[in-house]
């Protein structure tokens, strides 16, 4: 497996990142250790997760998925070959909502708990916080980063203004920089990050890693109507995307898939690897079958047809 630079930060990541955010919720810890070694066992180096992870849930508080990673790290011993991305920001029972000095470093003291690690390898801030200075949260996150406790930062949900602006914090106060941005993109969702952020981060080097890269599932190759989502864990993100250019999209992704020896969500996450400003792309996966059918889509390549067609069927 190929790894990428991810920014400037001199981290190396595999393109596709394992997502964490269904670590004890609608994977349960064992089979979310053995998704874990089934990905180490494949070469990949990128998993993600978050502090709110999954406070949603009822009963739970948040720092699950973290808490269960956080064994598989200690039981596995795989820290020194894993790259560890984790969040904070968004409303987390107790901590609150924002990315004021004390959220951030309450936050990463409590993540690296759960972690059971000694430093978080890329933290993001999980969303904008406009009500705290930019300068504040900077320099919280590079006192993390002098203090060893991280090694690069990153943004998530950030605008292209925004970001810049951030950017712009860190050239002049020599703070650390935002690294990495974390936007929703896929083949449904393009306008959001191609308009602006994508220009944003191939001029200032800055690593991306799409979250939403099936589109809440669509892509899988689950569904082919609407009724095909009822009763999945996340029906809504699903359902909306069933409109006339939701089916060109399917329809385009099944026959690219077809004529490939390929799967749907192979092909989706392939096109997103082929962007010029991805990095890598997020997915999670709730068996070992499935994630070997997103990790296939690295030595998947889309020839010019295909990259046309799921171009154009996604268009607009």
């Amino acid at each position: 497996m190929t790894l990428r630079p991810l920014g400037r930060s001199g981290l190396s990541v595999s393109p596709l990142c394992l997502g964490g955010n269904v670590f004890g919720w609608t994977a349960d810890e064992q089979t979310s250790h053995a998704l874990l070694d089934r990905y180490a066992e494949r070469g990949g180096n990128f998993i993600d997760t978050a502090n709110v992870y999954s406070s949603w849930v009822p009963g739970h508080v948040g720092g699950e998925s973290e808490s269960v990673l956080g064994r598989w790290l200690r039981a596995r011993g795989q820290r020194d070959r894993v790259i560890v991305a984790t969040k904070v920001g968004m409303d987390m029972p107790g901590l609150g909502k924002g990315l004021t000095r004390t959220q951030i470093e309450r936050g990463a003291e409590d993540s690296l708990r759960r972690l059971q690690v000694e430093r978080i390898d890329l933290y993001y801030a999980h969303e904008d916080d406009a009500k705290t200075p930019l300068d504040e949260t900077l320099a919280a996150f590079d006192r993390l980063v002098r203090d060893g406790k991280v090694r690069a930062i990153g943004a998530s949900n950030y605008t292209a203004e925004r970001l810049e602006a951030a950017l712009a914090v860190s050239k002049t106060s020599g703070a650390a920089r935002y690294e990495c941005l974390q936007p929703n993109y896929n083949l449904m969702d393009r306008a959001g990050f191609e308009d602006a952020l994508a220009a944003t981060c191939e001029r200032e080097q800055v690593g991306v890693a799409t979250y939403f890269s099936l589109a809440s599932g669509f892509l899988t190759g689950k569904y082919r109507r609407a009724e095909d989502a009822t009763g999945r864990a996340r029906a809504g993100g699903v359902k909306r995307h069933f409109t006339e250019r939701g089916q060109r999209v399917l329809d385009a992704l099944h026959a690219t898939a077809d004529r490939l020896g390929s799967r749907p969500a192979t092909v989706a996450l392939a096109w997103l690897m082929a962007q010029p400003a991805v990095t890598s792309a997020i997915a999670s996966a709730t068996s070992t079958a499935q994630l070997d059918e997103l990790l296939d889509a690295i030595d998947l390549r889309l020839d010019a047809d295909a990259l046309k067609q799921l171009g154009d069927a996604s268009a607009g």
